[in-house]
Formats: structure tokens, sequence, C-alpha cells
């Protein structure tokens, strides 16, 4: 499969092994009672901090578990004033850290540093989306045939569906130098499959009582010549008057057996006269799907002016430029979602992931779920509080937006759990400890208690021990074996030090993980 090259590709494209696992500090959770310091339990996360660190921080608790991702990053036009400043130990790439990337003219570095920047993201990303999920990446022309590329590389052309066409502007722009006015941006689809549009059945009736139930009027002429299928061109007649309906240019639908079969069945619909067409009753009990093909032009009132109405009647005036809108990201996720479903936004912005989400969960009762992400200093008071307004209610008097409800957790990255390859003596060990068990497991670590402090938790008749003392060593040994209360086939046991023998390890079916050599993704 070709490949795309470009400046400092060779770096990144395992940069995401190299970004460090950091620890989400929670700064508040909101809800149905307003915002308060305790937690209370929302699985809808607002984080604040570079989407890179901070996917990689979601990785032990949401690996292969996302449902849905929908990112809108930087298109790269050379006016958004992005920063690529991920820390890429390379010459060629340090000197862009930091920097603004400019205008083409400018700067003619600036789509390898666009690619640099996106390719370990969407790195992360593909890990943390499920085997049967979908992403949506919003894009321009600007980047597309590159994105597109890479994409095919990190998710696997395979899992290519789509490259939707969202028909962004209403009115034609007559200011394009180009004389070209430019309606339209463009949506990538990888992954498994969408759901598709529900199948509308109001037209389907019944006139005649006809048992079979409900049917429509189905077109029967051919689309194919005389010369690509003779089978299909013959003069069709009704047996009951004799009247010779003749053969369409392109011939009939079915052929000669097919047809006899219809009309014994009382399935065509017979013209009074032979100029007409004859047509075949196509009933709904015989339509096997509930949904049809989706559309790859998406359009109907999803335009960017909408995107900025629904910000006038938040903020009272817009906020960003080019915003999407509600309705385009509700249609997307409908495609991709079911009712508890997890949806990632890793470009969050104003937080329209969210503000979908919530009216989806309002409208049919769904628990689905959102992680919003968002690098700039405006994730609380603008990202966040989009997502509170949205809950509780916004506008006023005949514009008042009723409230979603709903609640969710705002973040803060916090430290790396690594600092100079021993474990960060700032991190509790209770957030060390459902690390480590989630990153074995899957799931989330027991409290310690009194009598097993270091033990995590069973999984699949194996017992888990964290033995770590922060700073002071730590030794497994018979005298720590006695203290093992838990009983189970094997063990898995974390220390600083091993001093039992590989036999005795053998015998008692212990797995020995040296700290912090073999905590996994450090």
């Amino acid at each position: 499969m070709p490949t795309l090259e470009w400046i400092g590709k060779e770096k990144v494209v395992n940069h995401h092994l190299e970004v460090p696992y950091c620890v989400l500090k929670r700064q508040y959770s909101y809800g149905a009672e307003g915002k308060q310091e305790a937690d209370n339990g929302s699985e809808n996360m607002i984080i604040h901090g570079d989407n890179l660190t901070a996917l990689k921080s979601l990785l032990p608790r949401y690996e292969g578990r996302v449902r849905c991702i929908y990112i809108d990053p930087p298109y790269n036009t050379g006016n958004e004033n992005w920063v690529y400043n991920d820390n890429v130990n390379d010459p060629r790439i340090r000197k862009w850290l930091g920097e603004v990337v400019g205008k083409e003219g400018e700067d003619l570095s600036r789509h390898d540093k666009w690619l640099c920047m996106m390719y370990p993201r969407l790195r992360l990303l593909q890990k943390l989306l499920a085997e049967d999920g979908v992403i949506f990446v919003s894009i321009d022309d600007v980047e597309v045939v590159y994105l597109r590329q890479i994409m095919d590389e990190i998710f696997g052309r395979d899992r290519f569906i789509a490259q939707l066409v969202w028909k962004s502007r209403q009115n034609k722009d007559n200011r394009n130098i180009t004389n070209v006015s430019i309606d339209h941006e463009y949506v990538l689809c990888y992954g498994s499959r969408l759901r598709g549009c529900l199948r509308k059945t109001e037209q389907y009736k019944n006139p005649d009582n006809d048992p079979r139930g409900p049917w429509v009027s189905a077109n029967m002429a051919g689309l194919a010549t005389a010369e690509a299928r003779p089978n299909l061109h013959y003069d069709l007649i009704d047996p009951a008057t004799g009247i010779n309906y003749g053969r369409p240019a392109k011939g009939w639908r079915y052929d000669k057996h097919t047809m006899a079969k219809l009309i014994s069945e009382n399935r065509i619909l017979w013209p009074d006269n032979a100029s007409g067409r004859p047509r075949k009753k196509q009933f709904l009990a015989e339509i096997g799907k509930e949904y049809t093909g989706y559309s790859s032009v998406i359009g109907e009132a999803f335009y960017t002016r909408d995107g900025n109405r629904e910000q006038t009647e938040l903020w009272g005036k817009t906020v960003f430029d080019f915003p999407k809108n509600t309705g385009l990201l509700q249609e997307l996720l409908e495609q991709a979602t079911a009712p508890g479903d997890i949806i990632l936004d890793s470009f969050a912005g104003s937080g329209t992931t969210a503000h979908a989400v919530l009216n989806m969960n309002k409208a049919d009762g769904g628990s689905r779920k959102f992680i919003l992400i968002e690098m700039e200093d405006y994730a609380d008071s603008i990202t966040a509080e989009r997502v509170r307004r949205v809950i509780d209610g916004y506008g006023e008097e005949k514009k008042k937006v009723e409230g979603t409800g709903g609640d969710f957790s705002f973040y803060e990255l916090g430290e790396p759990l690594m600092v100079e390859n021993s474990l960060n003596p700032t991190i509790s060990e209770k957030e060390i400890r459902d690390y480590v068990y989630y990153t074995d497991t899957q799931q989330q670590a027991k409290a310690p208690d009194a009598e097993e402090p270091y033990f995590m938790g069973a999984h699949r008749a194996c017992a888990y021990y964290f033995y770590y003392h922060g700073g002071d060593p730590t030794v497994l040994n018979r005298d720590f074996l006695h203290k093992i209360r838990t009983e189970a086939d094997a063990y898995v046991i974390y220390a600083d030090q091993c001093a039992l023998s590989p036999l005795e390890l053998e015998k008692w079916n212990i797995t020995y993980k040296k700290i912090p050599r073999d905590i996994q993704g450090v």
C-alpha cells in the first residue's frame, strides 16, 4: 500500500509510545445540584490539557471502548494560529516546537508540522476506538488528501467507509479570488459501518385490502439494453385482457419466468390501455431492512450559519469562527452509536459534541457518555460553560431552550506517572494502584483494607497485589507470602525486588512483576 512521506515522519510514527502517562485530576463535578467539589460519579468528562497527553491518559480505562470518535482538527488554512508543541526529540522538529504556524508564504513547512501533529494523535485515537466503532474527522480541501493517506495507514484502508461531503454554506461566496465558491467540507469516516437512514413507510397503503398488507406501486422497467440482456426484452401481455404493453427501451426488470410468477401471484398492476406501463405491488412485509442507505452528501439545515445561530443563542454573540452545529453532530452520531455508547472529541472547541450527545439523550432517554478534550484556556469558561448551560437551559422568554439535564466532571492533566525512570512520588499510591490494576485487567481496583493493604483485586481466578512503599524498596519474599489471605489459582505480585527462587514462584503459581519496569505503558 502506498504511504505518505513528509519531514519528520520517522520521528513521530512511534511518538505516541513516548508520551508520558499522566493522571487526570478531577477539579469539580456538575449536575442537577450545580457545581460541587464532591465526585458525583459522572462518566461524562471534560479534560483541560494537551490532547496528545490526555489521550494517552485515557488508555488504561478506555482502550478499545470508545464507540464513536468525532474530531474537528485545525484545517491548516494558514489562518488558525495553531501551535505545534509536541516534545519530539529531533532537530528538524525541535525548531518547530512552540511556534505558531503561519501562512504558506511565511512557513513552507506548515504541512509537515500539521502531519506531525496529527499522526500521533490518530495513533492514540485508533487504540481507543472499539473494534466495531466509527471515527469521523472533519476537514477541508487543504489537507484532505494527506489526511486520508495517513488514516489509511493507521486505521487500515479496509476500514475506510466514506468521504462524506458536508454542504457547509447555503449561499455562494463571491469573494473568492478563483471565482469558485467553496460551499462544502468533508467528513472522513473509518470503522465498521454506518446504520443508514430509517426507511419511510408512510407511503405504504392498502387501498384494495390485500391480505398481504400495505404496498406501494414499484417500477418494473429495466436498465439493460437488448444486446446486454436479451432475456429481459419481450412483450408483456395481460392474460386477462390480452392488452400488449410492449417492451420498454431498456427492457423489463425481470425475465419471463419471474414475471410469470408475479402475474400468477396477482402482483402486477395493469393499466387500462396499452399506452400505460405495468407496475408491481411491493409489500411492506417484504422489506427486510429497517434502514436504507446513507447519502454521502450531508446537508439540509446543517450549515455553518446554523452553528453561528446556536452560538448567538448560547452566548449572545459568536465566540468561534466557522462552528459546526449540533444538527450535523447528531446526524453523524446517530449513524454510529447506540443509547449507551461512549463518544470522544479530542478537539472539543466550544463543546458542540457534548451538546449533541445531551440532546440525543434527552430525546430518547439514552445514556450516551461524552469525553471532551480541549487544550486552550477556555476549556472551562467556554467548553464546560456551554455544557453547563445546555444541562440547565439557556435563553430568555420565547427563545428559552429547556435544559437537557445530565452531568459531567471537569479534569486537569496532573503529574506524569514516571519521573526519571521511577514512579513519581507526588502521585498517590491509590492512583498508581488504579492504573496498574486497570492496565492488567481492565477492571477497577479494590480499595485497600487493613487485612490485605496490598491486594488490588481478583480477576479470572488470579489475585493481584501491589507491594509498594513509595521510596522504600519492597521485597517479595516468604514473609510477604504469609500475609496473603486471598485464595486463587494464580497470583500476580508487583514489588521492587524478588527474593523467591524461580522454583518457588512456579510452585505457588506466582508471576513476579518488577516495579516500575513491568508496569504497562511506562
